[in-house]
C-alpha cells in the first residue's frame, strides 16, 4: 500500500485533483468529507463542538451551521485550535478505519487540507501539492463559491503559505492553467504512484 498525502490552499483545485485520482483506481480518503460525517446530528463530535462553542453554531434543525461557525475559527487562532482539538483525533480515528479496509496493493490518497499546517506530511509516503497563485485562488473563491474577496483572503491567510506547502512537496501539481494541462499532470503522476505501489 503506498500512503499519499494530498494537500493545498483552499481554491487550488485539490478536490478535482483527488477525484481524478480515484477515477484512475486511487482509494481515496477525504478529511473533509470525514470532518463534516463527525460532527453530524446525534454525534460525539457534534456534542463536543456545542458544549465548546455553544448552540448558536446550530442550524434550527439541529445540524451544524458551517459558515457561522467558520465566521468565529477563521478570526481566532484559539478558537480554531479548540475546534480542531475536538475534531481531528475523531477524523484520524475514521482514516485509520478506511485506509486498513483498503487492498494491500493500492494507491491510498488522503485529500487533507491542512497536511502543512498540522505537520503530517512525515506520515505519507509521498506528499502530493496542488499548487496555485493566491489570487487565481482568490478568484475561484470569489467567483465559484461566492465569497467575498476579504472572506477568502482571510481564509487563505489561516491556512499555510505556498511556500511552506511546497517545502513538504514530493510531486507538485500546477493549477493555475487550464483542464487540459491538470488532465496530464495527474495521468504523469498515476503512472509514478502507481509503479511505487507495485
Amino acid at each position: 500500500m503506498l500512503r499519499v498525502g494530498l494537500t493545498g490552499g483552499i481554491g487550488s483545485g485539490k478536490s478535482e485533483v483527488a477525484r481524478r485520482l480515484a477515477a484512475h483506481g486511487a482509494v481515496l480518503i477525504d478529511a473533509d468529507l470525514i470532518a463534516r460525517e463527525v460532527v453530524e446530528p446525534g454525534t460525539a463530535g457534534l456534542a463536543a463542538v456545542v458544549g465548546e462553542f455553544g448552540a448558536d453554531v446550530l442550524h434550527s434543525d439541529g445540524t451544524l451551521d458551517r459558515d457561522r461557525l467558520g465566521s468565529i475559527v477563521f478570526a481566532d487562532a484559539g478558537r480554531l485550535a479548540a475546534l480542531n482539538a475536538i475534531v481531528h483525533p475523531l477524523v484520524g480515528r475514521r482514516m485509520s478505519e478506511l485506509a486498513d479496509a483498503a487492498p494491500a496493493d493500492a494507491v491510498v490518497v488522503y485529500d487533507v487540507p491542512l497536511l502543512t499546517e498540522n505537520d503530517l506530511a512525515g506520515t505519507y509516503d509521498s506528499v502530493v501539492v496542488v499548487d496555485a497563485p493566491v489570487e487565481t485562488q482568490i478568484a475561484r473563491l470569489v467567483g465559484r463559491r461566492g465569497m467575498t474577496e476579504e472572506a477568502a483572503r482571510a481564509r487563505i491567510a489561516a491556512q499555510a503559505t505556498r511556500a511552506q506547502r511546497l517545502a513538504v512537496a514530493d510531486y507538485v501539481i500546477d493549477n493555475s492553467g487550464p483542464l487540459d494541462e491538470l488532465s496530464a499532470q495527474v495521468d504523469a503522476l498515476w503512472v509514478e504512484l502507481s509503479a511505487k505501489a507495485a
